[in-house]
């Protein structure tokens, strides 16, 4: 518990003597581990058995498990070792008994006890931003993950029963739970909207004014009150800034926040990172939803549209994909990208989604900036298969970390798909532990898994090719006989894009069947010559041949097995 409890007494000077953390590289270059604090590794010390086979994650109670943040300092090495950049932590702070995931906040100026301590965080951030792999400097980012939509369960309805929300009433506040919230400005039944439980999430005000299940609400509205409550929650994390020297904060439940209020505390949390020298303070967002006119309202300077334009509020930079990853299952031409990488349904969803984001940004590869895009997480409401890896074999999971990492956006890779997890079912278990605690000594961080070494493999191609970073992207026409190209339909195909830098092409190709393909893929005609070739970065050996078509479009042809993965400049 720290000597304080209150945002007046927050100290926001710089730590004297020290040099705060930044750097040059952009964040769409990242390659970003998402972790749960509390089921990725504890403060033991623990190896796995090396072998190539994936493992089945360890299933635990519905409650704190035993990890922590030393934890994570401590595997380093294994993290990097996959081609990460940058860790996103599950939230770390002081939490309701419980409530491991550290979404049910009770305290914004401490750690949560079962995590370790503030000097942990301060550690593990520390050792990140100087950590050196195979002796090259390999500086890592470290991201928050914070929630100022609601609060936890830190106060009761009257009678402690449970309220829903109806016609936008404002029920009576009944009592606070342990004394309440800390900082103490949040023991104010003012700042809290007090709707009850959402019982649609996708209505409007509902979804804004309505509590998530027995989370609480904030009143953050554009009004005197919200702006008490937003001044209050960039302070308090700013502080986190100050002490800890983190890079970046992934916000919660965007989707449920006004797009003023969620701005203001971007550009306050911006600048106060800028105040101390950092460059970049990556803020992305969980829009939950597959509506891209939502995305728009809470990104850069759009946020500033819903305030009148009276002040230019530059919101996130980057949301989640969730338009892609989840998709409308129901919907053939919008399904999810998982599905269409298992090839339970064809591609149109990406073509759709390519030329929808176009529209929004100044070139096909600039939209990278504001994505990060995933297969899998920690919430099951989603994702009602389960984690990517339930059913699919290993090439399918590497084919599909493979193209979050030759793709468009910043890639992020959900802990234990490395290994092959494969839980099914709720929320706890799709949140698998990395080491059992009934077997000291051992953890499941098996650097030898097939799909972690090819993992790794693929982002040290990304890593080494700009075009894959920075470059445009096309979905690429396909023939089965090298004069009758079209894109690519139904669920047998070979799913291929470039990624084009200035005269440099880079081509990707995926194979969705379970059986060989020997598909023509186009090329740039401009950049290939008729019986030039082009040189296997991944995936295969050697060169292939550019041939020429009737119409003098070029092509090459790749022989790719079942879930063939390859890339090829």
């Amino acid at each position: 518990m720290p000597d304080f409890t209150s945002i007046s007494q927050v100290d926001l000077t710089p730590v004297a003597g020290k040099q705060y953390f930044t750097l040059d590289r952009e964040w769409r270059e990242e390659f970003i581990y998402f972790l749960m604090v509390d089921r990725f590794h504890d403060d033991q010390r623990r190896a796995p058995v090396l072998q190539p086979n994936r493992s089945a994650g360890i299933q635990t109670p519905d409650a704190f498990y035993g990890g922590k943040i030393k934890g994570i300092t401590d595997q380093l090495d294994y993290i990097a070792g996959l081609g990460c950049t940058a860790i996103w932590l599950s939230p770390v702070f002081g939490n309701n008994p419980g409530a491991y995931h550290g979404y049910n906040i009770h305290n914004y100026l401490d750690i949560d006890p079962n995590f370790g301590t503030k000097q942990d965080l301060i550690d593990l951030v520390n050792a990140a931003h100087a950590f050196r792999r195979n002796g090259q400097p390999w500086p890592m980012r470290i991201i928050l993950d914070v929630v100022i939509n609601h609060s936890g369960d830190n106060w009761a309805y009257p009678g402690d029963d449970p309220y829903f929300y109806f016609n936008d009433v404002q029920f009576p506040f009944g009592f606070w739970r342990d004394n309440g919230p800390i900082p103490t400005e949040l023991r104010e039944p003012t700042w809290y909207h007090r709707r009850g439980r959402i019982r649609n999430y996708d209505a409007y005000p509902e979804l804004e004014h309505g509590d998530i299940d027995s989370l609480k609400d904030y009143a953050n509205d554009d009004d005197a009150i919200g702006s008490a409550v937003i001044n209050a929650l960039i302070k308090a994390h700013c502080y986190w800034i100050r002490e800890a020297d983190v890079d970046g904060f992934r916000v919660d439940a965007v989707k449920h926040m006004s797009a003023v209020a969620c701005s203001r505390f971007c550009s306050n949390i911006r600048e106060y990172a800028y105040s101390l020298g950092k460059r970049g303070f990556f803020l992305f967002g969980e829009v939950a939803t597959p509506d891209d006119d939502i995305y728009n309202r809470y990104i850069g300077q759009n946020t500033s549209a819903t305030d009148g334009n009276d002040t230019v509020f530059f919101g996130l930079d980057s949301v989640l994909d969730f338009r892609l990853a989840e998709g409308i299952y129901a919907d053939d031409k919008n399904a999810p990208l998982r599905d269409v990488l298992k090839g339970f349904k064809g591609p149109q969803t990406l073509f759709n989604r390519i030329e929808a984001q176009r529209q929004r940004a100044l070139n096909r590869g600039e939209i990278g900036r504001y994505l990060v895009t995933f297969v899998d997480n920690h919430d099951s409401f989603w994702q009602p298969s389960g984690r990517f890896a339930n059913g699919a074999p290993d090439e399918e999971v590497i084919g599909a970390i493979g193209f979050l990492l030759t793709a468009l956006g910043t890639a992020c890779i959900y802990y234990g798909t490395e290994q092959g997890f494969c839980g099914q079912g709720g929320d706890n278990q799709i949140r698998e532990a990395m080491f059992d605690k009934a077997i000291p000594g051992r953890n499941l961080l098996n650097t030898s898994c097939r799909i972690y070494q090819e993992i790794a493999k693929i982002a040290q191609v990304m890593r080494n090719n700009e075009p894959l970073r920075f470059g445009r992207m096309y979905y690429r026409q396909i023939a089965g006989d090298s004069q009758h190209f079209g894109f690519p339909f139904g669920s047998a195909y070979t799913l291929a894009f470039s990624r084009l830098l200035y005269g440099q092409e880079v081509l990707v190709a995926y194979n969705v069947s379970g059986q060989p393909r020997n598909d023509f893929v186009i090329v740039d005609s401009t950049l290939h010559g008729d019986g030039s070739t082009m040189r296997f970065l991944y995936g295969g050996a050697g060169t292939t041949a550019v041939g020429t078509a009737a119409d003098q479009s070029r092509f090459v042809q790749l022989n790719l097995p079942a879930f063939g993965f390859v890339i090829l400049v």
